[in-house]
């Protein structure tokens, strides 16, 4: 499996994959709130940029996967997850345990360098309350679901990091 994972890992088509699963959860996630008019809070829009990371991941990888930009996608990779695993973890528990102590804040804060809300706001811009669960699947809410959504990318990238260390054999046709 490890080689198999190494071989895929030098080709366009997972990482091509890997971006585009990211592109169907951030469409999935601008339905939920154009079309079903959920209002998505300060979490969710960092969540949706951890989500943009792993997107950019993917297409870093795609670029040149045979090259050293491969471990640098493979390094947004593992950041983005990380961040992903945490700040969907922590919205999860503002959820679960709401308390005027423990809020989000207000409004998103990007750099200034980089005004996300401001240079595309139907996509950047919070709406919404974090402790508010307005959509559940099997009981489980968003955020939750984000958790396992992002542990998989996790599991995956840390497979993946692994099996660089794997060396591939071609397969002969004819074994000698």
């Amino acid at each position: 499996m490890l080689q198999y994972l190494n071989r895929c890992s030098q080709g366009r088509g997972a990482w091509l994959l890997m971006a585009l699963t990211a592109l169907v959860l951030e469409l999935v996630a601008l339905y939920f709130q154009h079309v079903m008019l959920l209002k998505p809070c300060v979490m969710c829009i960092y969540e949706r940029c951890a989500l943009f990371g792993i997107m950019g991941a993917g297409l870093v990888g795609a670029i040149a996967p045979k090259t050293w930009l491969r471990y640098g996608a493979i390094l947004i990779w593992i950041y983005s997850a990380w961040e992903g695993i945490r700040l969907s973890w922590e919205h999860t528990m503002i959820q679960l345990h709401p308390s005027p102590f423990a809020t989000c804040d207000f409004a998103a804060r990007f750099p200034s360098g980089l005004p996300l809300d401001k240079w595309l706001p139907s996509v950047f811009v919070a709406t919404g309350d974090c402790a508010e669960r307005s959509w559940t699947l099997f009981n489980l809410s968003m955020p939750q679901w984000l958790v396992g959504v992002f542990g998989v990318f996790m599991l995956i990238a840390v497979l993946v990091v692994i099996a660089q260390f794997v060396k591939t054999r071609r397969r002969e046709l004819f074994a000698r």
